[in-house]
């Protein structure tokens, strides 16, 4: 059986702001690294993990790499493949700006705006990869809301028909016999301690 504890990223400013952040490379904020910190304690208290794979955006890689200074995880690798959605024109504006702009319809324009589907089956295609080459083995991926909650959703439509994915939050998957569950799902238990 192979273990995946998907991980999202620490806060950011633009979080806080409620910006669309998509690729846009944004670090994480002060929040956002002491609850990186807190998760990091937590994940040390419980079973051991063998490898972290995160995204290639500074604020996956800094959640990552405090995960990994705390656990001494022995490989870190950075894939483009679990970065966030890319959200084309609306990257670094809130809803209100983007009313102002396009009007209350700007969901239905074309703006550059990443397919669900093709996010959904990024994520999908990345978890496969991983468990065949990380077999039998318990790995924490760091990646980032809109493409959890959308693998999920493709991943057991009818577990996750609609997801939420908090700020550093954890959710375990299991692969047995190229079946998945999960576990637990968007825990921040380890927030509310700190």
């Amino acid at each position: 059986m192979t273990t995946v504890g998907l991980i999202r990223h620490g806060i950011t400013e633009w979080n806080e702001l409620r910006r669309a952040q998509g690729i846009s490379d944004i670090p994480l904020n002060q929040i956002g690294i002491k609850q990186a910190q807190a998760l990091a304690d937590r994940l040390s208290l419980e079973e051991k993990w063998d490898v972290i794979i995160s995204s290639d955006l500074s604020r996956a890689k800094e959640t990552a790499q405090i995960i990994v200074n705390k656990l001494n995880l022995p490989i870190s690798i950075y894939d483009q493949r679990i970065r966030e959605i890319n959200c084309g024109e609306i990257e670094g504006t809130t809803e209100e700006e983007r009313i102002q702009k396009w009007g209350t319809n700007w969901r239905e324009l074309d703006l550059g705006l990443e397919k669900f589907e093709e996010v959904a089956k990024r994520g999908f295609r990345f978890l496969e990869d991983a468990v065949m080459t990380y077999k039998d083995k318990r790995i924490l991926v760091v990646s980032h809301g809109a493409l959890i909650g959308l693998t999920l959703q493709h991943l057991l439509p009818d577990v996750f028909p609609i997801t939420y994915i908090e700020n550093t939050s954890i959710t375990i998957l299991e692969n047995y016999e190229n079946k998945w569950s999960c576990n637990l799902y968007n825990c921040t238990k380890h927030l509310e301690v700190h």
